[in-house]
């Protein structure tokens, strides 16, 4: 008999569909009518859609960052003309820049980075309102809030690159422009401009908890997978009232990985490992150009990195010329 596996879902439990739990004063009404059933969508979740709650904070996020989405592509179709057919095959090298260093901080004219500025305001006042659209929704539920500190940790990441450090280094022109492959271009220059983000010791801790995440979320989900068969997705349950997956769960970690991760504590570690990533991270961009000009010379100093051999003729670090 071939073996139990289940990595793709396979069995739909469904039922009556159902509203949720009724919502307090003060909340708008949910929108849709009747809840209703996908198949197609149950292969990969809950089958059921809807009924879907926007409110004030949801549709208010939602139109700042419609806004902002379109001034992002009218200024690229602007670029080419207004040539759709070039907008679409250029649409990856496509880009909205930041202001020229000359304005500082300044506000520059519309044409020479105040739509990038402009839609700045717009995104960032669009995630603020979705961040408190989870916050709030999770109140309103009974719920813990922990969905939007780890949306906040994001936040933290996002606001480092485009607002706090720019005005911290004085210029505008340090955000980072909107666009697909002129961003990743950004940040390759970022990176040779300060030499090389790798020796930056808060950008090895965000990329050590950004791969610790994904191994933990892979090896929880498979860990889960592994005693379904015994009821363990029913983690809370398991949680309360321990039974023969959570057991057996336990004994494999302890085989394979020397310690046991419990069906509560593996989220903690995993909530962790995520969040810390983009918050280490971002303290790494804010150190970058305001505390410290080359990361090399940095690691060359405190014994990180060896400095360069030694040849005949020297050679010059070009961080350290003139026009470096």
């Amino acid at each position: 008999m071939a073996q139990y596996q289940n990595l793709f879902t396979t069995v739909q439990a469904t039922g009556p569909v159902h509203s949720g739990v009724p919502l307090g004063p003060g909340n708008s009404p949910r929108t849709g009518n009747q809840p209703w059933v996908s198949y197609w969508l149950g292969k990969l979740g809950n089958a059921q859609i809807g009924p879907i709650y926007l409110g004030g904070l949801g549709l208010a996020s939602l139109m700042l960052g419609l806004f902002a989405f379109t001034l992002i592509g009218m200024n690229m179709l602007a670029s080419v003309g207004w040539d759709p057919i070039q907008f679409v095959r250029q649409l990856f090298w496509l880009s909205l820049e930041p202001p020229p260093p000359t304005y500082g901080l300044e506000i520059p004219p519309l044409n020479q980075g105040g739509w990038h500025l402009i839609v700045g305001l717009f995104l960032t006042a669009s995630l603020a309102f979705w961040w408190a659209r989870t916050y709030r929704r999770a109140r309103a539920l009974g719920m813990g809030t922990h969905v939007a500190w780890a949306f906040a940790a994001a936040l933290w990441l996002y606001l480092c690159l485009g607002l706090f450090r720019p005005i911290l280094m004085g210029s505008w022109s340090e955000g980072v422009p909107y666009g697909i492959f002129p961003h990743l271009d950004w940040t390759a220059a970022f990176s040779l401009r300060y030499g090389n983000l790798f020796y930056n010791p808060f950008h090895a801790l965000s990329i050590v908890f950004l791969y610790g995440a994904t191994l933990l979320f892979a090896m929880h989900g498979a860990t889960i997978l592994a005693v379904t068969r015994f009821g363990g997705e029913r983690e809370i349950e398991q949680i309360i009232d321990r039974g023969t997956a959570s057991e057996r769960a336990g004994l494999f970690w302890r085989w394979t990985m020397g310690f046991n991760a419990t069906m509560e504590s593996i989220h903690r570690w995993a909530w962790w490992f995520a969040v810390l990533c983009p918050i280490t991270g971002g303290i790494g961009i804010l150190l970058t150009g305001t505390v410290v000009d080359n990361w090399y010379l940095w690691a060359i100093k405190h014994g990180v990195a060896p400095p360069y051999p030694d040849m005949y003729p020297a050679a010059v670090d070009p961080a350290l010329s003139s026009g470096g």
